[in-house]
């Protein structure tokens, strides 16, 4: 289903292309005069870009374009034989198959088809030529699709040494988000270990020592402080990293965090097969913070973890129906979305004032 929507998209695309390739002829044509105009060229840019769109590629460029660029109107010059040959594809491919629906209702209806009645032979002939015809038209709006789509990217997309340097920028920043992340994560460790765990040893070092002292009725009590000191230990060290992941999977992981939430979670996890362990890792850590932030934080009485995969993507989303007004650069949040981006991923957090509150995040798989 999802490859003949694909398909019907691509055939819309290369068809509109084959109308907007004209018009984009006459355009320059018009303009050829007054082509050096910022005025001018700010319309080659706005036809550029309903190219882009048309293709489905990021305009992100060609918004940054100066009125003096000459990029968007060489573009358009380049894509007319491209356009041109796509709406012939396009015309060959509507003309068989109104060809194909006139035979086959002909025969339907007992009558010959242009002095042709049916018979065995005929039949393979037309079947056989008919499907040779249809790959041969499908491999061709493919072709020009993915001929238009590279030319665009090509012309219009950012030059390539500053997508190089863009790329270093984001690295250096993503190294520092990283560093910065482990350094918060260890800070909370920290409080964790020293405001929960230590006191609780603390304690049971107390009554220990005083039930050696002729006091043993506390040594019940100092029981049940090893037993909520091992529980906060064992919490700890899933914080740290889920043992359980390794092991078990991501979907048995994500079942760990709904028992220990505090409140009803429900998880679906829809992953056919098993991403790379840093997605894994970062889907656990994402799932598991917005969990513990809609328990404690919240005041949420539903949680929905939903986690599938698309493509080469795993998609990660967790919603809950809390009193919301959760803040990005939060130290847990924040530290999220720098995992996130360390993986080029996309991470969002919609958290209106009243709720409910919705964290997304996107793994690439590649």
């Amino acid at each position: 289903m999802r490859t003949a929507a694909e398909g019907l998209k691509v055939l819309g695309a290369v068809f509109l292309g084959g109308l907007t390739a004209p018009a984009g002829a006459l355009f320059l044509l018009l303009t050829l005069p007054v082509l050096g105009r910022p005025r001018v060229r700010e319309r080659a840019a706005r036809l550029a870009a309903f190219e882009a769109r048309r293709l489905r590629l990021d305009t992100a460029a060609l918004d940054a374009l100066s009125g003096w660029d000459t990029r968007p109107a060489r573009y358009l010059a380049a894509r007319i034989p491209a356009g041109v040959l796509g709406g012939l594809v396009v015309t060959l491919l509507v003309l068989g198959a109104r060809a194909g629906v006139l035979l086959l209702g002909a025969w339907a209806r007992g009558e010959p088809y242009d002095g042709m009645t049916p018979t065995p032979p005929l039949v393979l002939y037309f079947v056989v030529g008919g499907c040779v015809l249809l790959f041969i038209a499908l491999s061709g709006l493919a072709g020009v699709h993915a001929l238009e789509r590279r030319l665009a990217g090509r012309m219009l997309g950012p030059d390539r040494t500053e997508a190089l340097e863009r790329r270093i920028a984001e690295l250096a920043e993503s190294r520092a988000g990283i560093v910065a992340a482990v350094d918060s994560e260890r800070r909370r460790i920290e409080r964790d270990l020293h405001d929960g765990l230590q006191q609780r040893l603390v304690a049971l070092s107390m009554l220990i020592g005083r039930s050696r002292r002729g006091r043993p009725e506390l040594l019940g009590q100092a029981h049940e402080q090893a037993q909520q000191a091992l529980a906060e230990l064992r919490e700890v060290a899933w914080r740290v990293y889920p043992s359980g992941l390794d092991s078990l999977g991501l979907g048995e992981a994500l079942a760990g965090v709904a028992e220990r939430a505090g409140v009803p979670v429900t998880v679906v996890c829809e992953l056919p097969l098993r991403p790379p362990m840093a997605v894994e890792t970062a889907a656990y850590f994402v799932v598991s913070e917005a969990v513990t932030n809609a328990a404690k934080h919240a005041a949420a009485t539903l949680v929905t973890v939903e986690v599938r995969q698309e493509d080469d993507r795993v998609l990660v989303r967790v919603g809950d129906d809390g009193t919301g007004g959760a803040r990005p650069s939060g130290g847990g949040l924040s530290g999220l979305a720098r995992r996130v981006a360390a993986l080029d991923g996309a991470f969002e957090v919609v958290s209106p004032p009243g709720g409910p509150t919705t964290v997304s995040a996107v793994l690439p798989c590649g």
